[in-house]
């Protein structure tokens, strides 16, 4: 790992006595996996109720406890955590604790997960989410990797391992061999934009000198405004040049209003964002759609219904009613026959636009898909002319592939020729990957 910091923090100086906090606290936390390993302790996923049992630490249920903290306890510690929270959120925040007690002076305080608000503690807690990392997926948890998929797909693969996205990313960067590092990244609190690289993993294939990176003031890092939101964008950084920047929303340190940012650098060439240069992939709200410019947000309605009534469309008339009685007063003057194919498209703010592309038949159950793909073709391809005509940027989720029945592949190569015809680009909206609720087992 590398950064620049200029550390104060007392029990960090106390901890690192002259080394380097970061690598300190990786190596101490690297001998108490060996440990663990050496004892039995296996997975994925592992366990930290079984670490801190194998080190001697008691660990209590308590659920006035915001996540977990570190209590002074006959001259130790005991770790008490809160069991209502995400099963995944519940593991981090134990193992964070478990990090705590690298620290010699754990005892003589209270050590919350999230700490308190001093300036300087964003860099204790740091440091324990690195070692929580190394804890909950430790050496041998990934095997080595020639080629690192999407963050999308990361974030996907990584719920296998019920770890954080933090941990699971520090895992993917120590093991792969091509040229990519990943960073975390917070807000500094002054523009909205303006980010701080708090630590950089570099995999054994990156090679330039990237010590002192800082993100542009417009950097793509300020669209993760959610946790589970990602982006991209192609930026040069100084200290580190030109790259390909995957990045998503991660939780903040105490006191923070935004999100911080952890995601994956690679060389330009090796951006693997997008299955095709016109079509981008992210995880977030479409609703609110990312980029500058004119914005035409499209979903897929049916051709009975008057108002929008199902998956996106019912949250987009909440969000943009005067938009959904356009809609229905021109549906309305419009004969059935005429309307598969049919786009309709309304002014709901500066510059943003919503599409509403008639390719289903009816609504509610059927044995057979309600999608028409001939329609959504026909509407797609207006859509797109009108987005090449405007100079507008295009937002859509995965049409049809919800209620409609429809097979986003067959969509796909659809929105692919209208975009080449056009020779636009268009941006797909997922929501992030679910977690397990607290109703899930906690520790498998």
């Amino acid at each position: 790992m590398e950064r620049q910091i200029n550390w104060t923090h007392a029990s960090v100086l106390r901890f690192a006595d002259g080394r380097d906090p970061i690598a300190a606290v990786e190596e101490a936390a690297q001998r108490k996996v060996l440990q663990a390993l050496d004892s039995g302790w296996q997975g994925p996923p592992f366990n930290p109720l079984a670490l801190a049992d194998l080190l001697q630490i008691p660990v209590e249920a308590n659920a006035e406890v915001r996540d977990a903290r570190a209590v002074p306890n006959n001259g130790g510690v005991k770790i008490q955590f809160n069991p209502t929270q995400p099963r995944e959120r519940v593991r981090f925040s134990i193992a964070h604790e478990v990090a705590h007690t690298l620290f010699p002076d754990v005892a003589e305080a209270v050590r919350h997960r999230g700490g308190d608000l001093e300036p300087d503690n964003w860099q204790l807690e740091m440091l324990c989410n690195i070692a929580a990392a190394e804890f909950i997926m430790p050496i041998g948890s990934l095997p080595p990797s020639d080629n690192v998929p999407s963050l999308e797909a990361l974030l996907v693969e990584r719920r296998k391992f019920d770890v954080s996205a933090e941990a699971f990313l520090i895992r993917v960067a120590k093991v792969a061999s091509e040229p990519l590092f990943v960073f975390c990244a917070s807000p500094t609190g002054g523009l909205p934009s303006q980010y701080r690289i708090d630590y950089v993993v570099t995999s054994r294939g990156w090679t330039p000198l990237i010590k002192g990176s800082i993100p542009p003031t417009d950097t793509v890092l300020a669209e993760c405004s959610a946790i589970g939101y990602t982006s991209h964008r192609i930026e040069s950084w100084s200290g580190a040049g030109e790259i390909s920047i995957e990045c998503v929303g991660i939780p903040a340190y105490p006191g923070g209003l935004l999100p911080r940012v952890a995601g994956i650098a690679r060389p330009p060439s090796r951006d693997v964002t997008q299955p095709s240069s016109l079509i981008k992939y992210i995880n977030g709200d479409v609703l609110s759609p990312r980029g500058a410019g004119e914005k035409i947000l499209c979903m897929l309605v049916n051709d009975s219904a008057r108002r929008w009534g199902g998956g996106i469309a019912r949250n987009a008339a909440q969000k943009f009613p005067t938009a959904e009685k356009s809609y229905s007063d021109w549906l309305t003057g419009l004969p059935k026959r005429n309307r598969l194919g049919s786009v309709h498209v309304s002014e709901v703010g500066a510059g943003l636009f919503v599409a509403s592309l008639i390719g289903q038949e009816g609504y509610g159950p059927s044995d057979h898909p309600r999608i028409k793909y001939s329609a959504l073709s026909k509407c797609l391809d207006n859509i797109v002319g009108l987005a090449k005509q405007k100079g507008a940027s295009l937002h859509m989720p995965k049409l049809g592939a919800g209620a409609a029945g429809g097979d986003w592949r067959v969509v796909e190569q659809i929105l692919m020729e209208c975009l080449t015809k056009y020779n636009i680009c268009a941006t797909v909206y997922e929501p992030p990957p679910k977690r397990a609720g607290i109703e899930a087992e906690l520790f498998p």
